[in-house]
């Protein structure tokens, strides 16, 4: 099956070589328009009817998001396109969408392509769409639900829910206030630096915990942490200090 796609960038030389990489490398997808505005990308979104959009977070007439927020409804996959990391990219992996940093790998917009290909729950992504959207359109840099993709499908999960996340390898497992555990394929870095706004600390190498599920700290055997759950961790000896003065400033 061949997927239609609209490629929305304000450069046309970023739109040129997009184009160019998909017609060369991804043969199963067709560029049936592109965009280089808002109002440009209104326009050309209300006449055809593209699987993919590769929507660009910054134009010179505004922002990706004003697109989307002008289309009801959007039954098309999005995959976002930058050159920045700021704090929109931040947004979009909370809701665990696919984003594209520039220059453009190879590898990744095929890897996309083919997660865009194969999404099966609709019903999903639109929650996840509409997760972006609310968080982008209040301005909110501290979304408050996380999209975690587990083995079982996508779960959004309250920040204020985890208790802690704890190291698994190459995995992650988060650690909820109903006492469920999610396991997620991704390392424990990753939402160390997504949830360090939220009042997340790392106190271990393999813990990451919410400072506000802390009930106690135990100076004995080496310093530990008694969370909402009862669940013991150990903190880490370099991170005592930072740790005491973080419960300090909640």
């Amino acid at each position: 099956m061949v997927l239609k796609a609209v490629i929305i960038e304000d450069e046309k030389h970023g739109r040129e070589t997009l184009k160019s990489m998909l017609e060369e490398f991804c043969k199963d997808v067709q560029v049936i328009a592109m965009a280089g505005s808002v109002e440009e990308a209104v326009k050309v979104l209300s006449i055809y009817s593209p699987d993919i959009v590769f929507l660009d977070i910054e134009l010179q007439s505004g922002v990706g998001f004003d697109v989307l927020n002008q289309i009801k409804e959007p039954s098309f996959e999005v995959i976002f396109t930058t050159a920045f990391e700021k704090y929109a990219i931040k947004a979009i992996k909370f809701s665990s969408l696919d984003y594209l940093l520039k220059p453009i790998d190879l590898d990744e917009l095929q890897e996309a392509v083919e997660k865009a290909r194969t999404r099966m729950d609709t019903n999903i992504y639109r929650e996840q769409l509409d997760t972006l959207m609310e968080s982008i359109s209040q301005g909110n840099i501290r979304p408050e639900k996380i999209c975690l993709a587990t083995t079982a499908g996508m779960e959004f999960i309250a920040i204020d829910d985890i208790i802690a996340c704890k190291a698994n390898g190459s995995y992650t497992s988060f650690i909820l206030e109903d006492n469920n555990n999610l396991l997620v394929s991704k390392h424990l870095k990753e939402y160390e630096n997504l949830l360090s706004e939220h009042q997340f600390m790392r106190v271990h190498n393999s813990h990451l915990i919410n400072l506000k599920k802390v009930k106690k700290y135990i100076k004995s055997d080496g310093g530990y942490l008694i969370m909402s759950n009862d669940l013991q961790v150990n903190i880490s000896s370099r991170k005592k200090d930072d740790l005491i003065e973080a419960m300090k400033r909640l």
